[in-house]
């Protein structure tokens, strides 16, 4: 990986099924069951693992401050070093980057990353309450700031700037609930037709409940390794071959007009007449690509990657995101979805998954999960996981995994790459 130090790798993975569960269910149980998977899938020793990143949203939903430390403590790894990495609905990728970067700079040769959430310790209203929380609490809070009303906004104003239609959004819905049916872990799965989403519950137009993702409990946990003790511990790794994040303001207002940040493949003149971003696009999506693409070295994702698992918490933010990270030209998301190009035997399987609309949202643990779906198709690994071969994507080689806060404040990409 360019300009990262040494290199790294995933080398093992675990997640547990996400679930509205009971409200028993303790995060550190859960967390526990995703690590003992990572370890029992390459026997790993856990004595191996020099340091963790913990990952969860909001001390809120667990009604526990320092739950890291607490879960550090149940898996057996004090007096390691550890860390608690905080970031919105990019926690999870945020963490996976914050561990890829422990191992490139030499300090650890292992590093654990496990995430978790409960938020079935609340009721929907109040979990919703919890994640505005992550809105600027002076400005958009006090006037309503749940998130669908955000991305109910960005998304007419993508529908007015680019003619998309509620009918393209609700294609990734049909997507991605319909991959979920072959994925155990997924929380979800269902077979829908556009009727069935749109003739859903309205929550905020254009986006009705089955454009929604859910809350959930869940946790998922990655183990990266140097490249050295990597090939010793695994015998099929997965390289890590780029790594990009960006950041917008928090609150939509505030983001002024600009260019575009261009793609290898791209031109200024494909966006000419385009007000950039808007409450249309999300710049920080565009600008962790950017960086993902370069140090990997991919001047035309359509063409290099073979995989996608992004945060498509809205099926508006799955269009938007396939823009933001140069599958199509900006404006060109609905249809791209609906001529199947993001099918599981389209041009790019984008969510193959389930993404967060099927498989679920608990929010510590979502950007690791993504990051553990991929490594498993890289390591064509599928039938093994899920007892089922059909979302295995043949031949995949290349992979990224995408994860995304509040309104694009935070925004993550990590691509992975296969080695054998």
């Amino acid at each position: 990986m360019k300009n990262m130090g040494r290199d790294v790798y995933m080398i093992s993975g675990g997640v547990t099924k996400f679930s509205k569960s009971v409200p028993e269910s303790d995060f550190r149980v859960k967390t526990k069951m995703a690590f003992d998977y990572a370890l029992k899938d390459i026997n790993l020793d856990k004595n191996k693992i020099d340091g963790t990143v913990a990952s969860y949203f909001a001390d809120h939903f667990e009604r526990q401050l320092m739950a890291g430390a607490m879960t550090q403590d149940y898996l057996g790894l004090n007096p390691k070093p550890g860390k608690r990495v905080e970031g919105g609905g990019a926690t999870g990728g945020l963490a996976l980057q914050t561990g890829i970067a422990e191992v490139a700079s030499g300090r650890m040769n292992v590093c654990a990353v496990y995430g978790f959430e409960t938020m079935s310790q609340v009721n929907t209203w109040k979990g919703n309450e919890f994640i505005a929380l992550a809105s600027d609490t002076n400005f958009d809070y006090p006037i309503g700031g749940f998130y669908t009303g955000y991305y109910a906004m960005l998304a007419v104003r993508h529908m007015h700037e680019f003619g998309t239609t509620p009918e393209q959004f609700a294609k990734v819905s049909v997507k991605n609930h319909g991959n979920a049916l072959h994925n155990p872990y997924a929380q979800s799965p269902m077979k829908l037709t556009v009727e069935d989403v749109r003739n859903s519950p309205m929550v905020s137009y254009p986006l009705t409940r089955l454009d929604v993702c859910t809350m959930s409990d869940g946790a998922a946990c990655a183990i990266l390794a140097d490249e050295k003790t990597a090939f010793e511990l695994c015998k099929n790794p997965v390289k890590i071959k780029g790594i990009g994040s960006g950041t917008d303001t928090m609150r939509l207002a505030d983001r002024p007009f600009g260019k575009v940040p261009l793609l290898p493949n791209e031109k200024e003149s494909d966006y000419a007449n385009l007000k950039y971003p808007g409450v249309h696009s999300f710049r920080a999506g565009r600008t962790a690509a950017v960086e993902a693409y370069r140090q990997a070295g991919i001047t035309d994702p359509l063409e290099e990657l073979d995989v996608i698992e992004l945060h498509d918490a809205y099926t508006s933010s799955e269009v938007q995101t396939y823009e933001d990270l140069g599958l199509c030209k900006y404006g060109e998301g609905g249809p791209f979805v609906e001529e199947g190009k993001a099918d599981l035997h389209g041009k790019i399987p984008v969510n193959p998954s389930g993404g967060l609309l099927a498989s679920g949202h608990p929010v510590g643990a979502t950007g690791i999960m993504q990051g553990v779906f991929v490594f498993w198709q890289l390591q064509h690994s599928i039938k093994k996981h899920f007892k089922d071969d059909t979302l295995q994507i043949k031949n995949a080689k290349t992979g990224l995994c995408h994860s995304h806060a509040g309104t694009g404040t935070y925004v993550t990409a990590t691509i992975m790459e296969a080695v054998q």
